[in-house]
């Protein structure tokens, strides 16, 4: 019987020949029957893959035996068979897109003046020691906060990786800039950038979850600072770290809580928004509450609706 996992890891490195590393990922993940996003730049990896164990096993093997990609901190899960629609491996400037490939400098070390990496174990002594002047900072979209962050973060108005300089340009969070930051993340690709465009802009004590938050639940599961549940890009589309844990979300239509993302029914918009297995069940609000409020703007008065179009 056939056992799925998902592994989950990055690598910042520099990359001579990026589209030879794509040939070879895509012909290794394909010839393995593994589906995915892999990710490959000049500067190093970004892979979710997943498939069956023994599969997945000698797929990371095979990786981690290409000298830059030795160090590759691996991170699995249990999968549900056919997580992923297909394999895609794609050569792109940026792992993850800031827009800022100018800001970011990689060496054999990893990215350079990032934040301080803390291991769960460390956030916790650092919350320890400073308490409430340590500020948690979500570098992730915000959506993905709506079912679970950690206790009191903040989490800026993001809905692309591409909002985050606007945001910490905006001057909304300046009264940060000398207190510790803690920014944090699904697996910590993230903020291995965000940390570097945060003390190029004027943040003193920037600090990193090393591992992101994947390392965290393995740690500590639900006994932590994390709440609710993690949002995964995959068809399991969300993970708990414990038994019982009961998510952030609440559903668009009766407010129950919930981790269940959908997409609304307009063809045109497709985003995804939260509705409880009830609801959903039965047929309740089929559209996000962006379009349910221009539907309504445009009964109540048509000269002023705006349109997808």
């Amino acid at each position: 019987m056939a056992t799925p996992k998902i592994v989950l890891f990055y690598v910042f490195t520099p990359l001579p020949d990026p589209e030879a590393i794509r040939l070879w990922q895509h012909t290794l993940a394909d010839s393995l029957g593994l589906k995915g996003r892999v990710i490959i730049s000049k500067d190093g990896i970004n892979a979710t893959i997943g498939g069956d164990i023994d599969d997945v096993k000698q797929y990371v093997r095979a990786t981690k035996s290409y000298a830059p990609f030795k160090k590759a901190d691996i991170k699995w899960s249990n999968g549900e068979g056919d997580d992923f629609p297909r394999l895609s491996v794609k050569v792109r400037p940026e792992l993850v897109t800031f827009g800022t490939p100018d800001e970011i400098t990689v060496t054999e070390n990893g990215v350079e003046g990032g934040g301080t990496h803390l291991k769960p174990g460390a956030l916790h002594k650092l919350l320890d020691e400073r308490g409430d002047d340590v500020v948690f900072f979500d570098g992730r979209n915000a959506m993905e906060a709506q079912i679970g962050k950690f206790r009191n973060a903040i989490v800026p108005d993001t809905e692309t990786t591409r909002d985050f300089i606007a945001e910490i340009e905006s001057g909304k969070y300046d009264d940060l800039k000398d207190k510790p930051v803690v920014t944090y993340c699904t697996g910590g690709i993230r903020c291995e950038v965000l940390s570097v465009l945060m003390k190029n802009r004027g943040f003193e004590e920037v600090y990193q979850l090393d591992g992101g938050i994947v390392r965290y639940g393995e740690t500590f599961g639900s006994s932590g600072y994390w709440d609710g549940s993690l949002y995964v890009f995959d068809k399991r589309m969300h993970v708990e770290f414990g038994d019982g844990v009961e998510s952030i979300g609440h559903c668009a239509s009766c407010d129950a809580n919930t981790p269940l993302f959908v997409n609304c029914e307009n063809a045109e918009c497709r985003k995804q928004y939260l509705r409880c297995e009830e609801c959903t069940a039965n047929g309740r609000q089929p559209l996000c509450p962006d379009c349910v409020q221009s539907r309504g703007l445009a009964e109540a008065a048509p000269e002023l609706a705006i349109t997808s179009s």
